[in-house]
């Protein structure tokens, strides 16, 4: 294994000084002396037909400059990954309390905010669903079109009665998961720009760049090339700041553009709450058959995620939450299908784990209770079922790489030790108040977009005069690392600093359009592309230090600095390399791109190999119940995952960490309350989320299994252990008490009236 000098390190954020010190500039610190505030008036009905909109006396009122509603878009009031049906503003009806209806330009945001008051609005009430449940009935009311059910995803392999036929053991259970908020610290912003060309800059915390641009381009009836989007500083996303930010960026600029000046609009947070989208509640129906020595025959899953008003990224969403439904488990036969449907309550889309939390919550919690029937420990089922190298997935994939899911139980188990540690527990006095539990939970994650679409990324990187080099990436940084993750990729690859890499910030006039920066794509996709273009400058500099040392030495590297023969003896600096080659006229600047393997996926059968490759996980958990007033306190969590190739030890400590955090909070205290479709949660004092007060001691196991696709191996981590941190914690309670909590989050009450452990 080669000697890396910057890769694998413990090395500082690239980014981390800006952020402690306050120097960081976010969207909403953005300031023009000739900008405008905008504000948005939004519907005050679930479902309801717009009859009219009258703005003549908003417009009147002190301040305003303009006033505009879905009559005034440009181009078309429609826009969406995949079924473009979300507005702007709305036109033909509001279709769920936080649908925004017009928006106003004025010189102060008060003034902005007192306009919306004279903007009359007269809407039709309409019937109106608000559980998948209602809507999937016949005669429902429809919320786009006749029918609320706009995906079906499946997946099938052998035949599912042969596989129930055989079972000796069969369990039918259901598990539902909540609505859950994002909980960034900065709500939505956005900055927009006329560029005095007839396009438009904006500058926002913007996760998916291009897919918001595509979005303005639609709107704004603008080619792309007159629009640039440019990302200032997140301050967090977990997935959040896609669509809602398109939505906020159009109605940004259509107002700058209307106007001429400059605009702001930055959500407040009861705003975020009522209009940013929400992690998709689940309710997950299963049957499992297996044999008397523990060996799966065979699982059906039906799955129905809420995707509120609106298609967003739903379609992916459920897709990967059925191709993945089995979990990292091999059973002969699976029949499984998730849908997607419409209801008038928020909608719902991208979060952290997009699709697996749910699914995984499903499968882990449905092994425990197969655990119990068939009298084995929860550890041992999974062993005996665990995907291998060489092994089929549900989908019928054949696994041809290496395989590390076994490892990362069995080295999460020594370090909870998880055998004597179950069994002290199992000994504790029965109708002791406060009890204790350990449980687990698993899984298999597949990597980057997989079948949801083509899988590439381009990066740039430019060797300066000075020895310096600058990096630009298509894919955005959202806090997780990213750019610290291809500076040490750039500074391993030509032998420079850390130091003297600087990763610019994203820009769609720079880049070639390079894909979201979601599912756990960033590291291999953007790694490998900026790999490959430090790469191409490496050969170059390299070229060009033989014909200046006039030497034929194939055995020359870069390296702290300088110019290396064999031996490590230093030939020259690289900054004088550098000076040299641009005084010889060879420019160090190279672009590099890289395209994911290619993959099949038969929608039609339902099968086939969705992802190129996948990462593998396990975590366990000790917690603590008290039986008298249902408080759960975890005590101590254990984290193993493959990670391919450990390019930042400390960012990788960081992802697994705050994705038990996130986790700990989906699996026992979040959940946004709505009723009839009016939300009731609408900020932190009644969203309840961790604090650092409620976190345990926890213990990261990183696994390296480096990966043929990845940069130096790297694949990815920061998903995975947000995925099961709730079935492993659940789990635990479960053994802590004897009843089984099968619905998320596992509160007071639910942990107090979970059902008996029963055999059904």
């Amino acid at each position: 294994m080669k000697d890396f000098k910057v890769v694998g390190k413990k090395v500082r954020r690239v980014d981390a000084l800006g952020k402690v010190t306050g120097q960081a500039r976010y969207a909403a610190d953005l300031a023009d002396p000739h900008m405008l505030y905008g504000a948005v008036l939004r519907a005050s009905l679930s479902h309801a037909r717009v009859v009219s909109i009258d703005v003549s006396q908003a417009v009147s009122f002190p301040g305003v400059e303009a006033v505009l509603t879905a009559a005034d878009v440009p181009g078309r009031n429609r826009f969406g990954t995949m079924i473009p049906n979300q507005r702007v503003l709305a036109d033909d009806k509001v279709r769920f309390r936080g649908d925004g209806l017009a928006v106003v330009a004025a010189r102060s945001a008060r003034e902005a905010a007192r306009a919306l008051s004279g903007i009359r609005v007269q809407l039709e009430p309409l019937s109106a669903v608000f559980s998948p449940e209602e809507a999937m009935k016949r005669g429902a009311p429809g919320i786009h079109g006749k029918s609320n059910i706009f995906v079906h995803h499946k997946v099938r392999k052998g035949r599912i009665a042969d596989g129930f036929r055989r079972a000796d053991v069969i369990l039918r259970r259901t598990y539902t998961t909540a609505l859950i908020e994002h909980a960034y610290l900065e709500p939505e912003a956005v900055m927009a720009r006329p560029d005095g060309e007839g396009g438009v800059l904006v500058e926002g915390c913007v996760q998916n760049m291009y897919t918001t641009r595509r979005g303005l381009s639609t709107v704004l009836r603008l080619p792309l090339a007159k629009i640039r989007v440019v990302q200032t500083t997140v301050g967090g996303s977990f997935g959040g700041k896609d669509e809602v930010m398109t939505v906020l960026a159009a109605r940004a600029a259509m107002l700058a553009l209307r106007t001429g000046r400059p605009v702001q609009m930055v959500n407040s947070r009861e705003e975020s709450f009522h209009e940013s989208y929400k992690r998709h509640p689940y309710v997950m129906e299963y049957r499992i058959g297996a044999k008397k020595n523990g060996r799966l025959t065979a699982l059906e899953v039906r799955m129905v995620a809420n995707a509120g008003a609106y298609a967003t990224t739903t379609p992916f969403v459920v897709w990967r939450s059925v191709v993945q439904c089995a979990g990292p488990y091999v059973v002969p036969h699976v029949k499984a299908d998730a849908y997607g449907v419409y209801t008038n309550t928020v909608y719902t889309g991208a979060m952290r784990g997009f699709g697996s939390p749910q699914g995984n919550f499903g499968i882990e919690l449905l092994m425990d209770e197969l655990a119990g029937e068939l009298g084995m420990d929860p550890l041992d089922l999974r062993i005996l079922n665990g995907i291998r190298t060489g092994s089929r997935t549900a989908t019928g994939q054949k696994l041809d790489q290496p395989v590390a899911f076994i490892e990362t139980l069995e080295r999460s188990a020594r370090s909870i030790n998880w055998k004597r540690r179950r069994e002290e527990l199992d000994g504790q006095p029965r109708n002791a108040r406060r009890r204790k539990g350990i449980g687990m939970a698993a899984s298999y994650r597949g990597c980057a977009l997989g079948a949801e679409g083509t899988d590439a990324a381009g990066a740039v990187v430019s060797v300066q005069t000075d020895g310096s080099v600058i990096v630009w990436s298509g894919i955005a940084e959202v806090g997780q690392g990213y750019y610290t993750v291809i500076a040490q990729i750039t500074a391993e690859v030509l032998g420079v600093n850390l130091a003297d890499v600087t990763v610019l910030p994203y820009d769609t006039a720079i880049m070639s359009d390079s894909g979201p920066s979601v599912a756990s794509r960033s590291t291999m996709l953007g790694g490998t592309a900026t790999r490959r273009a430090a790469g191409r400058v490496r050969r170059k500099m390299l070229a060009e230090a033989r014909l200046i040392l006039r030497t034929k030495a194939k055995s020359m590297d870069l390296e702290r600095g300088w110019v290396v023969s064999s031996g490590g003896q230093r030939r020259m600096r690289i900054r004088d390399l550098a000076a040299a080659c641009f005084e010889r006229g060879v420019a160090l600047f190279e672009f590099g791109w890289y395209k994911g393997p290619d993959i099949h996926w038969d929608e039609q059968r339902g099968r086939g190999s969705p992802y190129f490759t996948y990462v593998y996980g396990t975590n366990m958990a000790e917690v603590e119940v008290d039986q008298e007033t249902g408080e759960v306190r975890v005590l101590q969590f254990v984290s193993a995952h493959d990670v391919g190739r450990v390019v930042n030890p400390q960012g990788v400590l960081g992802q697994i960490y705050g994705g038990v955090a996130m986790g700990l909070g989906y699996g026992l205290l979040e959940e946004v309350e709505e009723r009839e479709g009016r939300l009731v949660t609408e900020n932190f004092d009644e969203y309840l989320i961790p604090t650092s007060l409620d976190m345990p001691q926890m213990k990261a196991v990183m696994v390296e299994n480096p990966d043929r696709h990845g940069p130096y191996g790297a694949k990815s981590v920061g998903e995975p252990t947000t995925e099961i941190a709730a079935p492993a914690v659940v789990n635990a309670i479960c053994h802590a008490t004897g009843q089984r909590v099968r619905d998320l989050p596992a509160n007071l009450e639910r942990v107090l009236l979970g059902k008996k452990l029963v055999r059904t």
